[in-house]
């Protein structure tokens, strides 16, 4: 016998039952990102190599040891995409977007990283991200705070997130506070952990992201970015905080938050949360102004951030704030009793979905015995099971079987159907 083929680990199927979940959650997001005036783009998931290593960092763990590789026929070198800001930067020069002009997108897709997989971390997972180009005050700093903080509030999840901030400050003043770190760092090198010891030399700031419980004390103590920063990004950042505080968002200001990629610049934020264990960082973003020259364009300020879908439909789930009406539940199932019924049931199927576009609806398909036929009515889901039988026919009616309700099923006439089953689309009993 063959080996069985599976799954490559880490990367996961999205099985009918998770799908209405997902869609649910993407279907605000979209609705999010039109009310704020985003357009959206579709980016490849693979990109050039040189792409990510311009931009994330040749010394970042992402590039050393995350990303999927691979040489095409060609002989060039290929990566599946671990985040989307620089794909987005990519196609924003590329095609133009960013000349003389502002832009404010947004994006979804599978991202691709060679991490042990965990609840909530995965090889292939899906993101969304916000990117706005063009614009350098803080006022679109706060802006797209406020979305993410809007779209929290849409979904229930307001209560159970919080946002920390941070400033990292102009690249000249983030580069005389790594001097400092460094020799501070030095000077406790016994304390340092083999990671930490590695990033030393290579980047130090995220030595300060460590979760090691040994080193808590001694980063607790270690200087702070927010005490080197320059004149314009201390006032940025204040003018930040003034927006948020005005617009009644609370939020911590971390120190120790630096952000994973080397293209981020002033404000880093993150929104957390305590439900999930570990894996408690929910959305993440920030300012990276240096990002577009870098990548070969006109200097152009930028800020974003990017949500991981996995982690967020974990967390809706675990504290139960998915709606019914998002478990994609069949509303009715449509039961021939036999064989000569089965054209009216298809016919009358087609009407209802016609007139009731919301509706959802199943044909019984497959034949069977009445009550092999009752049970798949049953097992769907639906609140209810349509049948129609030889007396059905003759009076052009249909009969109401109540799958989820204790009540005595009635017979209607087919064209009384349509208002018996509306208080159904919105939530109330039959009538």
């Amino acid at each position: 016998m063959s080996k069985k083929i599976q799954a490559i680990r880490g990367m996961n199927d999205l099985l009918p039952a998770q799908s209405p979940l997902w869609q649910y959650f993407e279907d605000q997001v979209r609705d999010l990102m039109a009310r704020y005036g985003y357009d959206e783009i579709r980016t490849p998931i693979v990109e050039q190599t040189a792409l990510f290593k311009r931009s994330i960092g040749e010394v970042t763990d992402i590039v050393e040891k995350e990303m999927y590789t691979f040489e095409d026929r060609n002989g060039d070198s290929l990566t599946l995409r671990p985040e989307g800001t620089a794909s987005c930067v990519r196609a924003a020069l590329e095609h133009g977007l960013l000349h003389n002009q502002t832009q404010r997108l947004w994006y979804q897709g599978p991202m691709f990283r060679h991490e042990r997989p965990q609840k909530g971390r995965y090889r292939q997972f899906h993101q969304i991200g916000v990117e706005a180009f063009g614009l350098e005050g803080p006022d679109i700093d706060a802006e797209t705070i406020l979305l993410s903080a809007r779209l929290w509030q849409q979904l229930g999840l307001f209560e159970y997130v919080t946002l920390e901030l941070n400033s990292l400050g102009s690249p000249e003043a983030r580069a005389a506070y790594r001097d400092t770190l460094v020799s501070y760092f030095e000077a406790h090198h016994d304390v340092l952990d083999e990671d930490s010891r590695r990033r030393l030399t290579s980047n130090p700031l995220r030595i300060l992201d460590s979760k090691n419980p040994d080193m808590a004390a001694m980063l607790a103590d270690a200087p702070r970015l927010m005490d080197h920063l320059d004149a314009e990004s201390k006032e940025h950042f204040e003018r930040l905080c003034a927006l948020l505080d005005a617009a009644d968002i609370a939020y911590e200001i971390n120190p120790r938050l630096v952000r994973g990629l080397d293209y981020y610049s002033r404000t880093v934020f993150e929104w957390t949360t305590t439900a999930l264990g570990s894996q408690g960082t929910v959305c993440a973003g920030g300012r990276y102004d240096g990002l577009v020259e870098q990548l070969g364009g006109k200097p152009v300020p930028a800020v974003g951030f990017a949500m991981g879908i996995e982690r967020l439909v974990l967390l809706l789930e675990t504290l139960d704030l998915v709606p019914d009406e998002a478990r994609g539940a069949l509303d009715v199932y449509l039961l021939p009793m036999d064989e000569a019924s089965t054209a009216t049931a298809l016919l009358l199927g087609e009407r209802l979905r016609e007139t009731l576009p919301e509706l959802r609806a199943q044909l019984h398909c497959g034949g069977g015995s009445f009550k092999s036929r009752l049970k798949k009515a049953d097992k769907s889901g639906a609140r209810l099971a349509l049948l129609l039988g030889e007396d059905e026919l003759a009076e052009g009616s249909v009969t109401l079987k109540y799958l989820r309700e204790e009540r005595e099923q009635q017979r209607l006439r087919q064209e009384d159907l349509i208002a018996a089953l509306t208080p159904l689309l919105e939530g109330e009993s039959f009538a």
